[in-house]
């Protein structure tokens, strides 16, 4: 009795340590930071994260997007699984366009499945801030974060995110996850292109920014129990103009009842012409067709019903279009190409100094659940697979 009693304690023990009230992690997300900035560019802060804890990057979910991957980022599942399939696309049920440039369809609770790690969170007695991470002003499965910012109605800058972190994690009374998004280098990247020295410049403000951060973690009551985790979403790659593909002189109207987004596109056909419109298109160069079904598995995805009747994926660094192109960077390709792929760093107390091979960005759910000591809600990633990055 005496022997079980003590595997008891010390199994309760272990229980506790795991799930240390006193480690606390920071997730900043940069949008459209390439893996490979930080061998491009002068990046201190980035360079110091690699020599004192994990310098890797990951893999994103396709389409290699904002929305999709950055609530599979918050959420552990595929786009095809979690619901926000592509920046834009169709509700099937009612013909609703879900829009980044719509507020009211992208803070449409509807088109968001899914448990995010706020909710997972708060579930199990943890907090979470958010500011402005895409899908946290949304009222999913009916809550919030405990701290949430509308993007359009409250929306805050740069420097106003440095700031509220930093009050955050150094108030009496700090959140166990906190979650910021910003909007460079992506911005710069879409309108100069990935090597552009105004990109560099945004990249490097950036890294400025988060070494800012970081010393006002260090210079407040939690300096040694801080994880900071970097990621993004995706990367991003160069465009010309004469790279557009124009499918839509090679489809009759009668068979199509809408095309959304070129990257990859989701072409909605009327009854009985999705194959029509497959055999129009699977020839034409520089681009992959694929009728839903047929989408290759590596991708997962293809199975949620949003989802377009036939696919065209165009080759790296083209666009499905009928407008025009103007020169400069695009991302949503395939994310097995290394220019979609993502930065991933991480330091603190839970994490190893190792260099890791990229990993698919779904095992972050499961990561920021063992840093926070929460179970896991059902999701598509495996955290086995990224346990060695941990002490």
């Amino acid at each position: 009795m005496k022997k079980i009693f003590t595997i008891m304690l010390v199994f309760i023990f272990t229980l506790t340590c795991t799930a240390r009230k006193d480690f606390y992690t920071i997730v900043v997300s940069l949008d459209g930071c390439r893996w490979d900035y930080p061998q491009w560019y002068d990046a201190p802060l980035f360079n110091y994260m690699a020599e004192q804890g994990v310098k890797s990057g990951l893999i994103p979910s396709y389409p290699s997007k904002t929305f999709p991957n950055h609530y599979t980022l918050a959420t552990g599942l595929y786009p095809d699984h979690h619901g926000i399939i592509a920046n834009s696309f169709a509700n099937r049920k009612d013909g609703l366009i879900f829009s980044l440039s719509n507020p009211k369809t992208k803070t449409d609770s509807r088109f968001y499945g899914g448990e995010p790690i706020w909710i997972t969170a708060k579930k199990q007695g943890k907090k979470v801030f958010t500011y402005h991470w895409p899908g946290s002003d949304v009222r999913v499965k009916g809550q919030y974060p405990d701290v949430w910012f509308n993007y359009e109605k409250n929306h805050l800058s740069v420097s106003e995110r440095i700031s509220l972190v930093s009050q955050a994690i150094n108030a009496k009374q700090a959140p166990d996850l906190i979650m910021v998004y910003f909007e460079e280098p992506d911005h710069s990247g879409h309108s100069f292109g990935p090597q552009d020295k105004r990109t560099r410049e945004a990249f490097r403000n950036m890294d400025a920014q988060l070494h800012d951060l970081w010393d006002n973690i260090q210079q407040g009551p939690r300096k040694d129990s801080v994880n900071l985790i970097v990621v993004s979403d995706h990367g991003m790659t160069f465009v010309t103009p004469e790279r557009k593909i124009e499918c839509k002189r090679y489809l009759n109207p009668k068979w199509v009842e809408r095309i959304e987004g070129n990257l990859p596109a989701q072409i909605y056909c009327h009854k009985g012409y999705a194959d029509s419109v497959y055999n129009a298109l699977k020839a034409i160069p520089h681009m992959r067709v694929w009728r839903k079904k047929d989408v290759p598995a590596y991708l997962h995805y293809g199975t949620h019903e949003n989802i377009g009747d036939v696919i065209a994926d165009p080759q790296e660094g083209w666009l499905v279009t009928d407008g025009k192109v103007k020169a400069g960077g695009m991302h949503g390709y395939d994310p097995t190409y290394s220019d979609m792929q993502a930065i991933f760093r991480a330091m603190g107390p839970s994490f190893r100094h190792i260099d890791y091979p990229h990993f698919p960005n779904v095992d972050v759910y499961a990561l920021l659940c063992h840093l926070i000591g929460v179970t896991p809600a059902p999701n598509d990633g495996n955290f086995n697979d990224i346990s060695a990055i941990l002490k």
